[in-house]
């Protein structure tokens, strides 16, 4: 199991993966990620930045973030960097605290899915690229975990070509792996993994609210897992919502390690 101790391997990872969508400026002890795709990112503290931060760190990174048009956006672990959460809040950003969870694999079971549900792998070319895709969107549109009337006609009715276009190039290069939970209707939830030398997060995992609390996130879950060990990934981790969502990874075999702070 992973544990407090590989914070710095979380870290790398954290410096790593938004490269392979992002160029990189770094102002002051932060590391700026610029998205080149239609994903934005955040800034982060600098990896091996051990030194203090001051609000004028923080308002020149935002004032470069306002120039290039992209999101003000913080993202960092507070046990590695504990004093930033109270300079930011003091700068007037909210601060989301999302439980920080590694998978333990010696207690980890794929649950199984719901009757009448299928999982699956993917591929850059799959037809229901598109509709996984709306899936998300449809799904973070409503957040929570709580259901709601967004279901299937929601997700046909949602586009979102660059983003799908961007999902598929992703695929196409193996820097993300996406699942997806089919029913009668097709696509009902998704999620994705995207590993990098032998870690990756569980990310995006999204059900419409129309199907929630069946079951489907945590399948999805649980496929995302399975194929991150089957490629030889020893470290699966993610950040959970919020308390109650953490309640649900926790059943599955993921351990709170930590806080990941989120601000935009």
């Amino acid at each position: 199991m992973c544990v407090i101790g590989s914070l710095p391997e979380l870290e790398r990872y954290y410096d790593a993966v938004p490269r392979s969508a992002a160029r990189v400026e770094e102002v002051g002890p932060f590391s700026v990620f610029v998205g080149t795709g239609a994903w934005p990112y955040y800034a982060r503290p600098r990896l091996g930045f051990d030194g203090e931060i001051a609000a004028a760190d923080i308002e020149a990174v935002r004032e470069r973030q306002r120039s290039l048009g992209v999101p003000e956006a913080f993202e960092w672990v507070h046990e590695t960097t504990p004093a930033l959460r109270d300079v930011v809040r003091a700068a007037g950003l909210e601060v989301l605290e999302a439980p920080l969870m590694v998978l333990d694999r010696s207690v980890w079971r794929a649950p199984e899915p719901p009757s009448g549900v299928t999982l699956r792998v993917l591929d850059a070319d799959d037809g229901a690229l598109a509709a996984a895709r709306a899936v998300q969107n449809v799904g973070f549109g409503a957040a929570g975990t709580a259901a709601g009337p967004e279901g299937f006609s929601e997700r046909d009715a949602s586009t979102d070509e660059d983003g799908l276009d961007f999902t598929r190039e992703r695929l196409r290069r193996g820097v993300s792996v996406m699942v997806v939970a089919e029913g009668e209707y097709g696509p009902a939830a998704t999620g994705m993994h995207q590993p990098v030398d032998g870690v990756t997060e569980v990310v995006g995992v999204a059900t419409l609210p129309a199907v929630r609390r069946q079951g489907l996130g945590g399948a999805v879950t649980g496929a995302l897992v399975e194929d991150a060990l089957t490629r030889g990934v020893e470290t699966v981790f993610l950040s959970a919502g919020s308390e109650e969502i953490a309640r649900v990874y926790a059943r599955l075999g993921f351990k709170r390690i930590a806080t990941a702070c989120i601000v935009g």
